[in-house]
């Protein structure tokens, strides 16, 4: 599990936040809106994926980097439109701007200037542009908002350890507690997203790969996301979704795929254990054609894994969901208590309410259906 040749898109909203203990990962809500109804404006410019306009003004305002003044940054509803009407503003801490309009012209930059330790969210505003780059946020700069121009507007290129074979990538790795990533692509092959340690929520992204390409060992829910298969490797005769990490009974870490969309334009498992005691439920979700019929793949070995695993399947559906000819091993279940998929919720897994509401992003916290 590595990196090379990776692609992740910092697109209409990333969010990074401290480590372990850290504070909670942030949006929009607490980037220093006027009024609840200039940030009610943003939010929905947001989900339009509208134009932004940035327009740099000097000054205090408390940027809390060092350098002096904030930037305003307009946004208009519709992309590309310039009328001055349903503009509202909110301000960034810096721009960053290839062209040289904007403080940074790197990612790395600014992340490098912003404060450590902050105790207030500090945005970073993201101009339209391909960053040829690694951007790594540590456990010292807490409270990081990265705000993109759009789902493709705002590619983050990330080349590393090129002597790795080609296709075997991690195109975005999170450590980091209660963070939460809304409306960004994460591309790559294999090892796409290492969703590494501690609580992450995912809403309304896209995650794309062939083998193993959501991993690690975090407490996950990815919600509302498309997963896209891509094309397998020469040799390959199918991929695999995840690739879960744990590795005692005694943690509480795993995957919940919750209310996604499982491509599968090509074939697939759902996901195959990485250590013994992997743990992965995929509920209230379409899954494609090219899901395999067996659903999950054993990892080369003994196969002792298969009774300490858990895998479970909660009232999917679409041509990839029928679980007639699905493994028989020990450690999968086809639940049909709405009780034992509701411990993979937002609310239960992730202890989402006491965190994710003050990040702004939605999100739904029971199943849709009970």
């Amino acid at each position: 599990m590595a990196s090379t040749g990776a692609l992740l898109l910092l697109l209409l909203f990333v969010l990074a936040c401290g480590g372990n203990g850290g504070a909670a990962a942030a949006v929009f809500s607490g980037c220093s809106f006027e009024s609840q109804e200039e940030a009610e404006a943003f939010e929905a410019a947001l989900l339009q994926q509208a134009c932004f306009n940035v327009t740099a003004f000097g000054g205090g305002g408390g940027g809390g980097g060092g350098e002096g003044g904030c930037e305003e940054v307009t946004a208009t509803r519709g992309r590309g439109r310039s009328s001055s009407s349903g503009r509202k503003a909110m301000r960034v801490d810096v721009v960053v701007a290839q062209d040289g309009s904007g403080r940074w012209r790197t990612v790395s930059e600014a992340v490098a200037r912003a404060p450590s330790h902050s105790r207030r969210r500090y945005v970073i505003y993201v101009k339209r542009g391909v960053y040829e780059e690694n951007v790594e946020v540590r456990k010292k700069k807490t409270n990081i908002v990265i705000v993109g121009e759009g789902m493709g507007e705002t590619p983050e290129h990330g080349r590393r350890l090129d002597h790795l074979p080609e296709r075997h990538a991690v195109a975005l790795r999170v450590d980091s507690d209660r963070s939460a990533f809304f409306r960004i692509a994460v591309e790559g092959h294999q090892d796409t997203l290492y969703a590494h340690s501690l609580r992450q929520f995912y809403r309304d992204c896209r995650v794309s790969g062939t083998v193993d390409f959501i991993f690690g060992n975090g407490i996950a829910v990815i919600q509302r996301t498309t997963i896209s298969t891509l094309p397998p490797a020469a040799g390959q005769n199918a991929g695999s979704v995840t690739a879960q990490g744990r590795r005692d009974p005694n943690q509480n870490t795993g995957f919940a795929l919750h209310a996604c969309v499982v491509e599968a334009k090509y074939p697939t498992y759902l996901g195959r254990p990485w250590k013994p005691f992997s743990r992965v439920v995929v509920m209230e979700s379409y899954l494609g054609a090219g899901v395999q019929p067996r659903g999950w793949l054993e990892w080369d070995g003994d196969g002792g894994e298969l009774a300490t695993l858990f895998y479970g399947e909660y009232r999917n559906y679409g041509p990839g969901a029928n679980i007639g000819g699905r493994v028989r091993w020990p450690g999968y279940h086809v639940i049909m208590d709405a009780a034992v998929a509701a411990r993979f919720t937002v609310r239960r897994f992730i202890d989402g309410l006491a965190w994710l509401p003050s990040t702004g992003v939605t999100f739904t916290a029971d199943l849709n259906r009970k």
